[in-house]
């Protein structure tokens, strides 16, 4: 028997339909993968499945105690509390009952107060009767198998191990079926290779969305497609549901033709002279008017964007040449004499786990950031596009047509003037969605935004830093072909697997903190040829100055992007540091905790702002200025442990 069936569910927003008599069965131990266009309704799905979102029509069948849980996309911003605490409330008053039972045994270890054995012994009887103690044994696995720290503060964890908390939490009431919406967005290429094997392993049916290619292809036993409001199942692996995607719009694109064929045939009938209209046969009319009430019905198959960059002229045969690059923040090693050399039509790949140094690379090799030792040559003609994973070019109260160009409502690509309406419909942009404020987009379409923007510009080197987040298979794969038949040179930080090994013609890969080296191919050609003792877990180990020992390396990133560079420190090269004032070492000792809490502050605003609801909200102006003053007091510490550090080493 179906754990689950959907029938005849209808469901709109306003004048735009989501869902259309849709059917959809759900059996024990699948793995369901949801796939459609950005904003088709695949999470609007997941919601009904879960049952937080009544449909306008239609039914929703479930077998009789079917538990459902969801992994929450986005980690809250207000969770605190231990690990085991916040694992134990999915057990609602159960888990209470287990963290009140732990509390109650550490007091009385060091108090003899008989209202606490009194407490102790309501407390044990009702965990009897509740089967509590299988329970508790339920949350020690789990703390075990994903490997978590059972008496750390939630809020101290790093993103991707607050992710694993999420899910030992959702799976600690033994769910039927489990929800993933986007489970791999933000997370590393290490953390989606753990996530990957566990979930494949566990015993309850699975109904995911993902855009990730090399993660559907591995965990999917099938496909479930939302298009125009339509479900339709496929139980085949990703690549055979290409093929025969392809094959069924192509017949449907036959249909559509001979229906339209028909219906001109019988406009012009209807159109004919007076004794066509007296001979006329009613029953004829009656179809053309269905034929017509069809026609008005049909909803289009939703076209592929068309992706193109503005090509400048060429730069010179040597791009970008290295020798000997070295730079380090204080507490974290970046580069370690690194010299490579990136010709015109290269197109490089920038592999590591989060934390380790991508996006200060990057600006190292553009020149935005002098290195502490070696030396960054730039050649001539240099045009760069660059993609900004934090979409900082977009002015949110801007309307999307004024965000491809400031100076003309016309773009000219390649030598051929366009309007910017018309340019952006190249992007799936409609006129009614290009006049509306950047701020009601989806994370999928700004980053289609962003692309057009950067496109839009005469460039013949393209830095893209993280564009794959939140963009449909489709226009991902419309992204890959563009890049693989760019003239120019390509710098990409990604980790998606699959867009790695499509795309790049060469890497280069932290392999360990400093230790950064290039590798001819993509991702898998890395795995093959990467040195045994290259272990991406050496990362946790080293963090900037006030980070949280508990971080790995599925930290995002957020000190990268903050401002001018530290002072670097070589500890081979560095010199016998010197003594500084009493005013300049306490100073010097406040700065690792300041920077913390910046960071951490700047972290939460971060996750905030992520939050596809964030620019409805009434103070979303108030948290952007708040954010922007975090940023600049960060940048301002570390301009100040820079001179402190150079006092030291003068």
């Amino acid at each position: 028997m179906a754990l689950l069936h959907l029938r005849d569910i209808d469901l709109s927003f306003g004048t735009q339909c989501i869902l259309d008599k849709a059917h959809l069965t759900i059996e024990r131990n699948e793995h369901v993968c949801l796939v459609g266009r950005n904003g088709q309704g695949k999470s609007t799905l997941l919601k009904i499945i879960e049952g937080t979102l009544e449909p306008d029509r239609g039914s929703r069948v479930l077998q009789d105690g079917l538990r459902i849980t969801k992994l929450q996309q986005e980690v809250p911003n207000d969770l605190t509390g231990s690990v085991f605490h916040v694992i134990a409330e999915g057990l609602g008053q159960t888990g209470a009952l287990l963290e009140e039972f732990t509390q109650l045994t550490q007091r009385m270890a060091i108090d003899d107060d008989p209202k606490l054995f009194e407490r102790f012994t309501q407390v044990q009887q009702q965990l009897d009767a509740n089967d509590g103690w299988s329970l508790q044994q339920n949350v020690d696995t789990l703390i075990s198998k994903l490997a978590l720290p059972a008496d750390a503060e939630f809020s101290d964890l790093s993103g991707g191990m607050k992710r694993r908390v999420l899910l030992a939490r959702a799976l600690i009431r033994s769910p039927d079926i489990l929800l993933l919406d986007e489970p791999t967005n933000h997370l590393d290429i290490a953390a989606i290779d753990w996530l990957e094997p566990f979930l494949k392993s566990l015993n309850c049916t699975l109904v995911f969305i993902t855009h990730d290619r090399a993660f559907l292809q591995a965990l999917a036993t099938r496909i479930v497609e939302l298009d125009r409001g339509h479900l339709s199942s496929w139980e085949c692996d990703y690549q055979t549901y290409l093929k025969r995607k392809a094959e069924k719009l192509d017949a449907e694109a036959k249909a559509a033709a001979e229906f339209d064929k028909k219906l001109a045939q019988e406009e012009a009938w209807i159109r004919q002279g007076i004794k066509a209209r007296r001979t006329r046969n009613e029953g004829r009319v009656r179809a053309l008017e269905k034929l017509r009430a069809e026609h008005k019905a049909r909803r289009q198959h939703v076209g592929k964007a068309s992706l193109q960059t503005n090509q400048s002229q060429n730069t010179g045969k040597q791009v970008i040449e290295v020798k000997h690059l070295s730079f380090a923040w204080p507490t974290l090693n970046v580069v370690e004499d690194f010299s490579t050399l990136i010709l015109r039509g290269d197109k490089v790949g920038l592999i590591g786990p989060n934390g380790c140094g991508k996006s200060t690379l990057l600006k190292l090799l553009l020149g935005e950031i002098q290195p502490k030792q070696g030396q960054v040559k730039l050649g001539t003609h240099l045009q760069v596009a660059y993609f900004d994973q934090h979409r900082a070019q977009l002015d949110p109260e801007q309307k999307v047509v004024d965000s491809i160009t400031d100076t003309s409502d016309h773009v000219e690509i390649n030598g051929q003037r366009k309007h910017v309406m018309g340019y952006l419909q190249d992007f799936l942009f409609t006129p009614e969605r290009a006049r509306q404020p950047v701020k009601a987009l989806s994370g999928g379409e700004r980053n289609r935004l962003l692309l057009a923007r950067i496109f839009a510009k005469p460039a013949n080197l393209l830095v893209l830093d993280e564009p794959t987040n939140d963009l449909d298979i489709e226009t991902l794969e419309l992204l890959e072909e563009l890049l693989l038949n760019y003239q120019g040179t390509v710098i990409l930080v990604s980790h998606d697997r699959a867009f790695l090994n499509s795309v790049v013609t060469s890497s280069i890969v932290f392999d360990a903190p400093g230790q950064v080296h290039e590798y001819v191919g993509g991702y898998d050609d890395w795995l093959r040829q990467r040195p045994d003792w290259v272990s991406w877990d050496n990362f946790a180990e080293q963090k900037m100055p006030g980070h949280n020992a508990s971080r790995t390396a599925t930290q995002p990133e957020s000190h990268e992007s903050n401002g001018p560079a530290p002072a670097q420190s070589n500890p081979t090269a560095a010199s016998k540091p010197k003594k500084l004032s009493y005013k300049d070492q306490r100073a010097y000792d406040a700065l690792p905790e300041e920077i913390e809490a910046l960071e951490q502050e700047l972290e939460d605003l971060n996750q905030r702002v992520s939050d596809p609801d964030f620019y409805q909200t009434s103070d979303y102006q108030e948290t952007l200025a708040h954010m922007q003053r975090c940023e600049d007091e960060l940048e301002a510490a570390f301009e100040q442990w820079e001179t402190l550090e150079a006092k030291m080493h003068e």
